[in-house]
């Protein structure tokens, strides 16, 4: 999973003490969650056929939830007017990719060897840590792309791990009228066994129109609700309802949190949650370092072939090595991330 903008920002996420969250309003008080909606910014990937993105994370407000950095809802996507995706070899370092798809096949290699599909349903974690270079083109048989592009930032112990591969496909979940499938940590007692290096929650829940679930959450994690599909209230909380493509966000010391879906038809949602990094980062491209000068020489050496990054054998398309776009001139100022609090006072 590459990001493709022609001048990706080098963004800063920093970290503060949670004392400093502003006082909450009488009604919080009173026991309501506080919660805040956060609109996706569209971004086009590629060229004049481009996919358009829809990106709720990161942004200004809300820099990461949990180790959740990066958080791009697209599709459904006619791949006969946009070219589908056809991704040539490109580089990651300091954090893992989640790929899940909605519908659509896409066709992933990387450094490692492996050469697998990435299908509805099912969760394919790539890990970077010390460098990774990987491809992604979907499949002939794809008509319609759809699904979402996932970045976990790895914490400070674990930036130089080996790379790794993990495939899982989760079960079937079924509460009521409700189903979800739990691809990363622990939901309506359905566990993931893949391997994160800070604890995470992703999920997939459906709701019939009308219908209501209470998930019993960490108290420990903070909480993002991405709408695909429907009109989504998380009952009794501060935040209006969140639309398609807005992501819905519960910070720390709630225990459930309800959600309602007050479309005419079903909903579909995205959970990502998490405890907070609680470490500052920078990402820029596909680098996540710790400093400007990380990222410089990660950049570097991409560029001149690095063994960092290996090569990735069986791409057939023209461009055998993306290069990496212009380092801003300039480094923007540091982003706070404040991990809110569901109640306070």
């Amino acid at each position: 999973m590459s990001n493709l903008e022609a001048q990706p920002a080098e963004v800063e996420c920093r970290t503060v003490a949670q004392n400093s969250v502003a006082q909450t309003s009488s009604d919080e008080k009173r026991g309501r969650l506080r919660a805040e909606v956060l609109t996706a910014r569209d971004v086009p990937l590629g060229g004049p056929r481009a996919m358009t993105v829809h990106r709720t994370v990161p942004q200004r407000s809300r820099s990461l939830i949990g180790a959740w950095c990066f958080a791009d809802h697209y599709g459904p996507d006619d791949v006969s007017v946009t070219g589908g995706m056809d991704v040539p070899p490109h580089p990651h370092t300091g954090l893992q990719t989640a790929s899940w798809l909605f519908t659509g096949e896409i066709e992933h290699r990387d450094t490692m060897g492996n050469h697998a599909m990435v299908r509805p349903g099912e969760l394919n974690l790539m890990t970077a840590g010390h460098g990774i270079a990987h491809t992604e083109v979907s499949t002939p048989d794809t008509t319609v792309l759809h699904g979402v592009q996932l970045w976990i930032a790895l914490p400070a112990d674990a930036v130089d791990t080996p790379r790794d591969f993990a495939h899982y496909a989760p079960p079937l979940v079924t509460v009521g009228e409700v189903t979800a499938r739990v691809f990363l940590g622990e939901l309506l007692g359905s566990t993931s066994p893949v391997h994160t290096f800070t604890p995470l929650l992703g999920a997939e829940l459906h709701l019939p129109a009308g219908a209501e679930i209470t998930l019993d959450v960490r108290e420990d994690f903070e909480h993002g609700f991405l709408v695909d599909s429907g009109s989504v209230d998380i009952v009794d909380s501060t935040a209006p309802t969140i639309e398609r493509t807005q992501l819905g966000y519960v910070g720390l010391g709630a225990s459930t949190i309800t959600l309602r879906n007050r479309a005419e038809g079903a909903a579909r949602i995205v959970i990502l949650g998490g405890a907070p990094l609680n470490e500052d980062i920078v990402m820029w491209w596909n680098f996540i370092g710790r400093s400007h000068d990380d990222i410089v020489a990660f950049r570097e050496e991409w560029m001149a072939h690095s063994e960092r990054f290996g090569q990735v054998q069986g791409y057939t398309g023209e461009i055998q090595h993306l290069p990496a776009p212009t380092l801003p001139g300039t480094r923007l100022r540091a982003r706070e991330n404040v991990p809110g609090r569901a109640q306070e006072g």
